[in-house]
C-alpha cells in the first residue's frame, strides 16, 4: 500500500500543478479579453484569434483544473445519499463511484477524443475564421484533460482503499450546497 499511496502523491502533485497553471490562465484570459475590448473600442481594431484565444484558454481552464478540483474534493456531487451516512459509507460510494463511473468514462473520452486530435494535428486544422488560430491544441488538451482526470480518480481510488484498510485518513466532509 506504501508504494500505492506514493504513487498517488506524484498524481495529486502532477494535479496541483496543473491546476496552479490552470489557475494563472483565469488571469491570462481575463487580461485578454480586457485588451481586447479596449483595444475594440479604442482603436474599433479586433481580431478572431483574439476571441478565439479566450475560448481557448477557457477549455484549457476547465478540462486541466477539473483533476485539481476532484483532488480537493470539490468537485460536483449528486447527493441523493451521501450527506446522511458514515465516514465509511463515504468512503465506499466514492470508491464504487470512481471505478464504476469516473475512471472508465474519462478514458473512453480520452480514447474517443484522440483520433479527433490526430487528424487535426496532422492535417495541420486551422480556424476558418479570418485571423482565426490552429486547432490541434485545444483538441489535444481535451485528451489530456481527461487522462489527468482519470490519473486523479485512480488516485482518489488508492486514497479510499487506503482509508478503508485503516492505512490513511481520508476527509470525506461533505458540505451542501447553499441553494
Amino acid at each position: 500500500m506504501a508504494g500505492l499511496l506514493k504513487f498517488s502523491a506524484l498524481i495529486d502533485r502532477v494535479s496541483e500543478i496543473v491546476g496552479k497553471f490552470a489557475g494563472y490562465l483565469v488571469l491570462a484570459c481575463c487580461l485578454i479579453s480586457a485588451g481586447n475590448a479596449c483595444i475594440r473600442y479604442a482603436f474599433n481594431y479586433s481580431s478572431n484569434g483574439w476571441l478565439e484565444i479566450q475560448w481557448y484558454l477557457f477549455a484549457f481552464i476547465v478540462l486541466l483544473g477539473a483533476s485539481h478540483t476532484l483532488r480537493l474534493n470539490e468537485h460536483v456531487r449528486v447527493d441523493l445519499i451521501y450527506g446522511a451516512v458514515s465516514d465509511r459509507k463515504r468512503l465506499w460510494i466514492d470508491a464504487i463511484g470512481l471505478v464504476i463511473f469516473l475512471v472508465p468514462a474519462c478514458l473512453f473520452l480520452a480514447w474517443l477524443s484522440w483520433p479527433f486530435f490526430s487528424l487535426s494535428f496532422m492535417q495541420g486544422e486551422v480556424s476558418s475564421n479570418a485571423g482565426g488560430l490552429i486547432r490541434w491544441p485545444v483538441k489535444f488538451i481535451i485528451v489530456s484533460g481527461f487522462v489527468l482526470l482519470a490519473f486523479q480518480g485512480l488516485s482518489e481510488l488508492i486514497k479510499r482503499i487506503a482509508g478503508l484498510t485503516g492505512t490513511l485518513q481520508v476527509d470525506t466532509t461533505y458540505e451542501k450546497p447553499l441553494q
